[in-house]
């Protein structure tokens, strides 16, 4: 019988090799968020009438260009190293890229998609919306594979009192040190807004056009601002300021007032009716 009170080793990054390839679970783990989120969003653009090609059209254009921008985001913010590091700038599968870099790519590559093909962008972020936010909430366990995206230094004895399963207990043992595993609350944070996304979007007139996204924004920079605050990982502009934390309170800001100055137009339809 295995003794759970003594600690184990760390799990392995590497999921299997293709000969001189190594596949990483942080990959596979992003890109079954990245198939779960086309799928539902697919589901849902069907009941709002918008071809499914456009899913999978967007897709090809917004995926490498938000993986790009994820990384560029990084990279800018962390300089200091990578100048000295050039050729490991797009080492991306050993982690380091920036969810606000892939949703601001995400949603510049939307704005002209959609005027290139005549359909509301405010709709398509509605459906979009809350496939994101459970995305990034799977996401977040590519974190737990690597071993980042943590907090400050706490006791083993500190994580059980909080009932945290023991083996992801065992990987935040990180640097002969336990970790508060801020990965974790994030994506419980993520998965527990789009539960929320899902059970309030076909409420009969709760939601007007636009605001399953702007909603999406407010939840997501709420816990991210709080949530970053624990990290020690965090991008800093000097000592400091922490980019997420700033860049969650400029969204949510923006959101809530583009919110209520939207619900003032009395011709913009609901969302269960558009």
């Amino acid at each position: 019988m295995i003794n759970l009170s003594l600690p184990l080793l760390a799990l392995n990054p590497i999921a299997f090799n293709l000969g001189p390839i190594q596949v990483h679970w942080y990959g596979i783990i992003i890109a079954t968020g990245v198939v779960l989120a086309l799928i539902l969003s697919v589901h849902e653009g069907q009941r709002r009438g918008i071809n499914e090609d456009y899913f999978y059209d967007y897709l090809l254009w917004a995926l490498p260009i938000a993986v790009i921008c994820a990384r560029f985001y990084y990279v800018i913010f962390q300089w200091g190293y990578y100048s000295q590091h050039p050729a490991e700038i797009i080492a991306i599968w050993d982690g380091g890229i920036a969810i606000y870099g892939a949703i601001l790519g995400g949603i510049l590559t939307l704005y002209f998609f959609c005027r290139a093909r005549r359909i509301s962008m405010w709709t398509m972020m509605d459906v979009i919306s809350p496939a994101l936010i459970m995305a990034q909430g799977i996401g977040r366990w590519g974190n737990f594979m690597n071993q980042e995206a943590f907090g400050a230094i706490t006791s083993r004895a500190a994580l059980i009192s909080q009932h945290i399963p023991m083996w992801i207990i065992n990987q935040m043992d990180i640097g002969n040190h336990y970790r508060v595993p801020t990965f974790l609350y994030e994506s419980l944070w993520d998965l527990s807004g789009f539960v929320l996304l899902m059970l309030l979007r076909h409420r009969h007139h709760l939601f007007k056009r636009g605001e399953v996204f702007l909603t999406y924004v407010m939840w997501y920079s709420a816990g991210r601002f709080f949530i970053e605050g624990m990290r020690t990982d965090s991008l800093m502009i000097g000592n400091t300021l922490r980019v997420s934390q700033m860049l969650s309170l400029i969204f949510f800001i923006v959101a809530l007032i583009t919110l209520i100055v939207r619900r003032r137009r009395a011709n913009l339809p609901w969302y269960v009716n558009q």
